[in-house]
């Protein structure tokens, strides 16, 4: 196995270029353990820790750059106000010293449905930034996941950084695991209310084989707060809304039965994140100042 260790963007993109079977290696969380367990044996590992610009981001007026290596850490620290439900999922992320090292960027990369980042970009909407020696592109993440730990990008293509819209209403993730931390994800959920344009996005990770949207879920939802007014009287949600909600949800799971859960336990899971979060999430958008008046 060779080691590249390129001194900026442009050599890494013509080391990529050179050999399209290198596999990038940043905080190494995911791929260190592959090859420890004899699971993977690449023949080129390509090292993009020398490149400062992986671990930027920018806040502009409307969404935020993020560097492709940005560590969790730094996401819960400095980027919960505009990427609530990033950093929501970036606290369940492993422990410490994995947070510190790992990033979105080698999420994408490895593609497992299981990465507890999924979710949380699904329901925000957000894009990859991708590029090779033949220039850029960005990828809507609904065209991101194509199958199990298998993603779009072509074989010289890194990822260099995701373009997410700054919240502009409340934001959830939840997840069941076996044990509080240090754990793959049974299943998990991310939701967020977009007020500006009425409407609810989700992501569903680790029941599917790739991380997916609940869209017929999110097509009935936004169906009902529009006809109900619910946007702008700021009422309760009635239960049966949230009941058909969760259910929606839970029917949008293509789980399995594994060692971690039962594709039963995975679709009755993510039907009851799926009701909690919408409960949590829209009691925050009534308690807005924007909507304190004529809430019931």
């Amino acid at each position: 196995m060779d080691f590249l260790r390129p001194g900026s963007w442009e050599e890494a993109l013509a080391a990529k270029a050179e050999h399209p079977t290198a596999v990038p290696i940043a905080g190494g969380t995911d791929v260190m353990v592959e090859i420890n367990f004899d699971h993977r044996r690449p023949e080129y590992l390509l090292d993009l820790n020398r490149i400062g610009d992986l671990y930027a981001w920018e806040v502009g007026e409307d969404s935020v750059r993020l560097g492709a290596s940005v560590p969790y850490t730094k996401i819960m620290e400095h980027l919960r106000a505009e990427l609530p439900g990033l950093a929501l999922a970036s606290h369940t992320v492993a422990s410490p010293q994995i947070r510190n090292r790992g990033g979105v960027g080698g999420n994408l990369g490895t593609a497992s449905p299981a990465g507890d980042a999924h979710p949380a970009l699904l329901a925000a909407g957000a894009e990859v930034e991708a590029e090779s020696v033949r220039g850029s592109r960005r990828i809507p993440i609904d065209d991101f996941y194509t199958g199990v730990k298998r993603n779009a990008l072509a074989a010289d293509e890194l990822i260099r950084a995701v373009h997410i819209k700054k919240a502009d209403g409340p934001q959830q993730f939840s997840k069941v695991g076996t044990r509080n931390a240090m754990v793959i994800a049974v299943c998990a959920f991310g939701l967020a209310l977009h007020p500006s344009s009425r409407t609810v996005r989700t992501g569903i990770g680790s029941a599917a084989p790739t991380p997916v949207r609940a869209r017929t879920a999110e097509e009935f939802l936004n169906a009902a707060l529009e006809e109900g007014g619910f946007w702008d009287n700021g009422k309760i949600i009635t239960p049966s809304v949230a009941k058909e909600f969760a259910q929606l949800c839970a029917a949008a799971c293509n789980p399995i039965d594994d060692v971690r859960g039962t594709a039963d336990y995975r679709r009755h899971a993510v039907g009851i994140m799926a009701r909690r979060t919408l409960t949590w999430t829209w009691e925050s958008y009534r308690g807005t100042a924007a909507h304190t008046e004529g809430v019931a």
